[in-house]
């Protein structure tokens, strides 16, 4: 009899993962794509000031990382008004939440979140056996009293908001999430993700209060910043918290020349504003493009535009995948009443000519009476 290596936990997940790869998609399809417009990534890049800083960091690949990442802990620290202690730096958000996962919640425990929110998330919860409670979006949004509500009622060990939200681009001022946080309730944690805060506008991020024990927030440097490939994600979070994540974190899991370009780029500031009036450039054109063929956009705080295709999700798809035979790679909304919609990532005029090129046959294809 052969015994399974598998423990039964793993062997009774899914054989399935939240995001196929865009590279992964043209292997199968067999040609590359002409706009990759599904990932979020900056297609604008990183600071020129980031690729020289990896360049020159490519000579030391000898070493490893700092396993502290103290210079870049440092940068943080001072960037945000807080001190090193608070700062935590990881293989990106999706990393940090595995850990955190992985500190706080055991088998049985159960964490809320909301319907079609991040999927990475709830991947990480069901992978260490935790219990996934769901609240639905109002309005395409989060609903931050839901949440809390849900929370007290289940007595959740964690609750997930991400604001600006992936997949709708919507997001909650900062007073809504302030309050969202003093309503916390006792032993449960507030797992802030805040990947498109530096798409934002003023007044959607909530000041941060490192020493408090009820949210821990995490942001990127793969979506402003450009270094999507570089896997670098902060915490932000209480001292003895973050001190918490050196009992189970992979201590030499950052690369030398990714500390190196996440430096750089946090010092390039100009760089970062030039690429948020590019990306908002951008969402002007997509939301344009959708009008020209009968789509409205919903207001987006992200490098992202979600198009309501007025029908149900099923048609969605059909429009996804028909621009996906046409050489443009988007995403969509999983969970009704958001998969009516599709997203697409702001990008250069040239990928955003194509989506307009493609857009009117894929509608048409799709069956849109």
């Amino acid at each position: 009899m052969t015994r399974s290596l598998l423990t039964p936990l793993v062997a009774s997940l899914p054989a399935t993962v939240p995001f196929i790869g865009p590279e992964e998609m043209e292997r199968r399809r067999g040609r590359p794509y002409a706009a990759r417009l599904g990932a979020n990534e900056s297609i604008f890049g990183p600071s020129p000031r980031a690729v020289a800083a990896m360049q020159a960091a490519a000579a030391e690949t000898w070493k490893y990382g700092d396993s502290t990442s103290h210079d870049l802990r440092a940068a943080l620290a001072a960037h945000l008004g807080t001190v090193p202690a608070h700062v935590l730096v990881g293989e990106g958000i999706d990393g940090l939440l595995g850990l955190l996962v992985r500190l706080t919640v055991g088998p049985g425990d159960t964490v809320v979140t909301s319907a079609g929110a991040y999927p990475t998330f709830n991947y990480h919860v069901t992978g260490f056996g935790g219990e996934i409670a769901t609240v639905p979006y109002r309005d395409d949004r989060e609903d931050p009293q839901a949440l809390i509500d849900k929370a007290r009622e289940v007595g959740a060990k964690l609750v997930y908001l991400a604001n600006p939200d992936n997949p709708m681009g919507t997001w909650h001022d900062a007073a809504t999430v302030q309050a969202m946080i003093e309503a916390v309730p006792e032993g449960c944690l507030l797992v802030l993700d805040e990947a498109y805060v530096e798409f934002a506008p003023e007044g959607a991020a909530t000041a941060i209060v490192p020493e408090d024990p009820r949210v821990i927030r995490f942001r990127t440097f793969s979506k402003a910043y450009g270094l999507a490939g570089a896997r670098v994600g902060y915490a932000v979070a209480e001292a003895s918290l973050i001190a918490a994540f050196d009992r189970i974190r992979n201590h030499f899991g950052m690369a030398r020349i990714s500390q190196a370009g996440a430096l750089a780029a946090l010092r390039d500031q100009a760089h970062l504003a030039w690429v948020r009036a590019e990306v908002a450039a951008a969402r002007d054109r997509i939301a344009a493009i959708g009008r020209d063929n009968g789509l409205s956009a919903m207001p987006s705080a992200t490098n992202f535009v979600t198009l309501d295709c007025g029908a149900d999700g099923a048609f969605a798809r059909r429009v996804m995948e028909q621009l996906d035979a046409r050489d443009v790679f988007i995403r969509k909304p999983f969970v009704a009443p958001q998969d009516r919609c599709i997203r697409i990532s702001a990008g250069p005029a040239a990928e955003l000519d194509s989506l307009a090129a493609a857009l009117p046959g894929a509608l048409a294809a799709a069956g849109r009476g």
